[in-house]
């Protein structure tokens, strides 16, 4: 199995395709499995990468606490990114990945060639409870294993997909049991309810100058905020907003996802992506179909 290490710690990815390099962080409930249909899609244009977060076997599972941080996910990204001898990529996520990516384009930006940032920013409008729902759920996982999240894969967020795709829901809810608890509860402690808000970056978003493309459902209550903030406080960045569509954007709407997301690189390579004039207000993009 091939393996990227960080401080002893091994991360496990998957590589498909050739050409630019193009990287895949997952959510909170996914994997690189999550990513299948933009592996399959995007391998025919670039050098897709997807890798499992640390506590995701079979990327290790720390037992120490300390081992899972905000600043550990970006740090394991970018050990991944070194292991390939990548010097620059397109960086993209979802949710706690999305995270991930918004992060390492503030820390590394030499390295980001452009940011997908999709459904992130849960916990934001509310960081208090959001971490205390955090903790709950961590001691429920500690407590009874990956059945405890049984509800938490039946969330308003996730009814979409069932409906859309029950074959799809039914193998997102299979992966998901299929986790570690003690990474998911580790995870949920250390990463999601520790980090900080997005609003506590609005200096570093305000002066990042990488293209970057937002997206979230319209059904995504949790991350319509935090959307439009970060195409506020982003010069370079544009806003997609999927009609019926709640958190797992990729999984729901793939083919308007994959389409959506191809476009922006296209026009981030050609140097079509232009940053909004200094005190204009925020635009919007429409997600087009193919």
């Amino acid at each position: 199995m091939p393996y990227a290490s960080n401080n002893d710690v091994h991360i496990y990815y998957e590589e498909r395709g050739s050409g630019y390099p193009l990287v895949w962080c997952h959510e909170f409930a996914g994997s690189h499995e999550s990513w299948e249909q933009q592996l399959d899609f995007f391998s025919e244009h670039y050098r897709v990468i997807a890798f499992n977060a640390r506590g995701y076997p079979p990327s290790a599972v720390p037992e120490h606490p300390s081992a899972y941080t905000q600043q550990h996910a970006v740090d394991d990204l970018h050990a991944v990114l070194i292991h390939l001898d990548i010097t620059q990529a397109h960086i993209g996520g979802l949710s706690m990945g999305g995270a991930t990516a918004l992060h390492f384009g503030l820390q590394h930006p030499a390295m980001s060639r452009s940011l997908i940032v999709a459904g992130a920013g849960t916990g934001s409008t509310d960081p208090e409870l959001f971490a205390t729902q955090c903790e709950e759920l961590a001691e429920r996982l500690d407590r009874g294993g990956m059945e405890e999240l049984h509800d938490y894969a039946r969330g308003s967020t996730r009814v979409r997909l069932e409906r859309k795709d029950e074959t799809a829901y039914e193998e997102f809810a299979r992966l998901l049991m299929n986790h570690s608890a003690l990474g998911s509860s580790m995870t949920l402690r250390g990463v999601q309810g520790g980090r900080a808000p997005l609003y506590e970056y609005e200096m570093e978003l305000q002066a990042l100058d990488i293209p970057t493309l937002v997206l979230v459902g319209d059904e995504d209550e949790p991350c319509l905020e935090p959307a439009l903030y970060l195409k506020r406080q982003v010069r370079s960045s544009g806003l997609v907003i999927f009609p019926l569509t709640g958190h797992a954007s990729n999984l729901e709407e793939p083919e308007l996802f994959n389409q959506t997301v191809l476009a922006f690189l296209h026009a981030a390579e050609s140097d079509r992506w232009m940053a909004r004039e200094e005190g204009s207000g925020a635009g919007f993009l429409a997600p087009h179909g193919p």
